[in-house]
């Protein structure tokens, strides 16, 4: 096995600031007292970056969990990294800065560490549903993701949030906000695991001094079943016989082997778990290595394969997994 020579735990963005290269995910925990006590339990397993969003609808326990680890020294405000995303249905100028406002004020936080745009479609505001629907179709708008940007631009100047970001975006994308506005996207979190590898996006992020998030690191195997797409969809990363071998020959687990795979490429990543054991177990990436003979491996593994899509909104012209 090869040793690590530096335990590097975090990333450094183009805007200076530093972002652990460790996160919870929280994406389909759903607000309980429940996820309350997982992200808990996370802060007190180590984890310091902590990845939500307002459509996820869990913010208001994830600030109570911050508060309590607060109130008991376990944290300060400045040890953790919080992100949070701009909605879909907020991509009105006006609608951006309350969209920010209620994360701020469910998460009980003055400030993000970093905000993103967490898809360039826009969608119909139609009070507070986050998928307002007509005849089975996504009620789309046709804002622009550049002037949802140039609002991004404004809310970092506000001081509100440290760093802004996009999510979902592709490299034509990227290659328009750059082109067109002044601050490039400290970040572009998307899908990344051996079945979906992006080289040629992973690779345009690095030119660009673009970090990357990885979402989905293990497939999303706890989507629910309406999400999973019949014989085509191989479901079970975590089960696949070379992510096997290779934790098996680093005596890890196969969910160490993925997560290690990200932070190795200096890509931040988020798994979701709320369960004590597996919560500690994702912490244990750090001081060892892949060879590049695994890397490679597990590279070999890309089949162009995505877990999360959005069907319904493919007809519109800035849909950005196609």
């Amino acid at each position: 096995m090869e040793e690590d020579t530096g335990v590097v735990t975090t990333i450094e963005l183009n805007d200076s600031t530093r972002m652990p290269l460790l996160g919870l995910g929280t994406w389909k925990t759903s607000s309980s007292a429940v996820f309350q006590g997982a992200v808990e339990a996370a802060i007190a397993a180590g984890y310091r970056h902590i990845d939500t969003a307002y459509m996820y609808r869990n913010e208001v326990e994830i600030g109570r969990a911050l508060r309590a680890k607060m109130q008991q020294s376990v944290i300060r405000r400045q040890d953790m990294y919080i992100v949070s995303k701009l909605w879909s249905t907020h991509h009105a100028p006006q609608d951006i800065p309350v969209c920010l406002n209620q994360s701020l004020s469910d998460l009980q936080l003055e400030q993000l560490d970093l905000y993103l745009m967490h898809f360039p479609v826009g969608i119909q505001k139609v009070g507070d549903e986050l998928y307002p629907m007509k005849d089975g179709q996504i009620l789309s708008s046709d804002v622009d993701y550049v002037d949802v940007w140039r609002g991004m631009e404004a809310l970092k100047s506000s001081g509100k949030v440290k760093s802004i970001g996009v999510s979902n975006f592709n490299i034509l994308q990227l290659e328009r906000l750059l082109d067109l506005t002044k601050i490039p996207p400290a970040v572009n979190q998307v899908e990344l695991h051996p079945y979906l590898v992006q080289s040629d996006l992973v690779e345009f992020c690095k030119s660009r001094n673009i970090a990357l998030t990885a979402y989905s690191p293990f497939g999303s195997p706890g989507r629910a079943k309406e999400l999973h797409r019949g014989a085509t969809d191989p479901q079970k990363l975590l089960e696949d016989p070379v992510v096997g071998e290779i934790a098996k020959a680093h005596r890890r687990t196969p969910a160490q082997v993925l997560l290690r795979y990200q932070v190795q490429q200096g890509i931040a990543v988020i798994p979701k778990s709320i369960k004590p054991n597996h919560l500690l177990e994702n912490t244990k990436i750090f001081g060892w290595s892949l060879s590049q003979e695994d890397m490679t491996s597990l590279r070999g593994l890309d089949r162009g394969w995505k877990a999360c899509v959005i069907d319904s909104l493919k007809s519109h012209p800035y849909y950005p997994f196609e």
